[in-house]
């Protein structure tokens, strides 16, 4: 679902400014705010969709043992959407072209991938990039997803790994707004 999510949030802007509609959207009645959340709620809830479809599959299909709380991760899911909303809508922001935002998209997807855990355990990284896993919302989720799905995680540690990837949902999210913004001036 992050290349998704991504391609959808970062190509929204980028193909208003290749189009030329971009300026039609500036002349809107509408503030750079709602103008972000209507590029930013359709990729948001497409993605989420998926998550539960493809968790739907894996439960059904492929007997994946589901111990934790169904709700505790969709929660968890919905706040790294956000996360990687606002990495979109940023990169979004940057760019002129399609193009741009699809180089602009692997340019953060696949640090992203490799520094989430996911392909390598993070204390085998080192030091440097474990402290650049920090900044990464990948990081975060899948220690809330597998901790969650496979093992019935505690609700302390759920919020151990659910508030930093909150303050980063709230980063990137200001961030791409500042930029947009910054942007339309």
């Amino acid at each position: 679902w992050i290349v998704i999510l991504l391609l959808l949030t970062s190509l929204s802007i980028a193909r208003e400014k290749e189009v030329g509609t971009f300026d039609q959207l500036i002349v809107s009645p509408l503030s750079s705010t709602e103008i972000l959340i209507g590029k930013a709620v359709p990729a948001q809830l497409l993605a989420w969709l998926l998550t539960m479809v493809m968790l739907a599959i894996s439960v059904h299909f492929f007997d994946f043992p589901l111990v934790g709380s169904l709700a505790v991760f969709l929660a968890a899911d919905f706040v790294a959407l956000l996360a990687l909303v606002g990495v979109g809508l940023f990169i979004s922001s940057l760019c002129r072209t399609q193009q741009q935002a699809i180089l602009g998209v692997f340019t953060f997807q696949m640090p992203a991938v490799l520094l989430s855990g996911f392909i390598s355990p993070i204390d085998n990284m080192p030091v440097i990039l474990q402290y650049l896993t920090y900044l990464n919302p990948l990081r975060f989720f899948l220690v809330i997803a597998k901790g969650v799905l496979l093992k019935n995680m505690d609700m302390y540690h759920v919020l151990i790994n659910l508030i930093p990837l909150a303050l980063i949902a709230v980063l990137t999210l200001s961030i791409a707004g500042w930029t947009f913004k910054s942007k339309l001036e």
